[in-house]
């Protein structure tokens, strides 16, 4: 198991240093000068903008800290290889920098905004494991009955359904027709609503697509298991159907559905953009979205960072569980039919 969870994180650098190189070419690809626009409709001056340009590394500079002009006069740009190794120079010191927009370490804004993406990630997930593996094994258990039918024909509606849209609606119906329910933001002293009732329709959106096809999978997984030899040796023993689903068929057929319910949390960790903006959430996710639009690339690169992070360390979780699941699975590397 050691040795496989050192494999795993070695892959990782490869992977990690992959990912942010791209988006890091993808920053003089996309139009707009992101120091431009921090002056918002007021220019800055020439004398202002150079000294940003310089605070920010996006500039060549001398020994002293003063940026090297050409033989126009006007500031050479800072090699897109050069950043990248300051960055990553910086980011092994726990420094994501500062925003371009905010005038804010990248760190603190996200530490501030994380708790709540953390927050709607852990109920849209549970959400989604208890009612999409719920109705899994009920529609599987009672196939081709009507709770069967009507659980196919819910999560063909959901996976159809953009989750924007079904946000837009729930707000729609429960905050703008029925004001039983706040549609925007997490709370605070402000509402009218408790802070955690603000958690009921962002997490119903987000949960609602990926409940769907956990249960799907759920289905699937288990009508499969329950055609295996071991399943009919059990029956043939005289157990009854529960004990043969709890005891025998469960963990086995939940081990596809631990894999997209592992990845599926990593991105809910890593901010939903869509449902954030919608709901205007305070999360990493809607930060996010503000800062691509604004071309506030630190908080962009961090939020990007913060992302791989996430879903490798929740893909290696993901895989290690398997070993508890299924106890046939081993990650000894001498073990040819791992």
């Amino acid at each position: 198991m050691g040795k496989y969870i050192l494999k795993r994180v070695l892959q990782f650098i490869p992977v990690f240093l992959g990912v942010t190189l791209i988006l890091f070419a993808l920053q003089n690809i996309v139009p707009g000068d992101p120091i431009k626009l921090i002056g918002g409709e007021k220019a800055l001056t020439p004398e202002v903008e150079l000294q940003l340009r310089v605070k920010y590394h996006l500039v060549q500079v001398d020994d002293e800290g003063n940026a090297i002009l050409d033989e126009n006069g006007d500031p050479v740009p800072e090699t897109l290889w050069n950043r990248y190794v300051f960055y990553m120079g910086s980011l092994l010191q726990g420094d994501l920098g500062s925003s371009y927009q905010r005038k804010l370490p990248v760190t603190d804004i996200f530490a501030a905004k994380y708790p709540y993406t953390a927050k709607l990630a852990v109920c849209a997930i549970v959400l989604e494991a208890i009612m999409g593996i719920g109705a899994g094994i009920i529609s599987a258990v009672k196939r081709y009955s009507f709770w069967d039918i009507l659980v196919t024909l819910v999560t063909s509606v959901l996976v159809a359904v953009p989750a924007f849209w079904l946000g837009m609606l729930l707000q729609l119906f429960f905050g703008v027709q029925l004001h039983v329910l706040p549609i925007s933001g997490a709370g605070g002293t402000a509402s009218q609503y408790q802070d955690w009732v603000h958690y009921i329709l962002p997490a119903v959106t987000l949960a609602s697509v990926s409940t769907a096809y956990c249960a799907r999978i759920m289905r699937s997984q288990l009508l499969d298991v329950m055609n295996q030899d071991y399943i009919r040796t059990a029956k043939a023993k005289g157990l009854s159907n529960r004990a043969i689903i709890w005891r025998h068929a469960l963990k086995n057929a939940l081990i596809p559905v631990v894999t997209y319910i592992g990845v599926d949390f990593g991105a809910m960790l890593s901010g939903a953009i869509l449902t954030e903006t919608v709901f205007n959430w305070p999360g990493i996710g809607y930060e996010m979205f503000r800062a691509i639009s604004s071309r506030d690339w630190p908080i962009v690169m961090g939020g990007v960072t913060l992302v791989v992070l996430v879903v490798m360390v929740i893909n290696l979780l993901v895989d290690v569980s398997y070993a508890f699941l299924d106890p046939r699975i081993r990650f000894d590397s001498s073990n040819k039919n791992a």
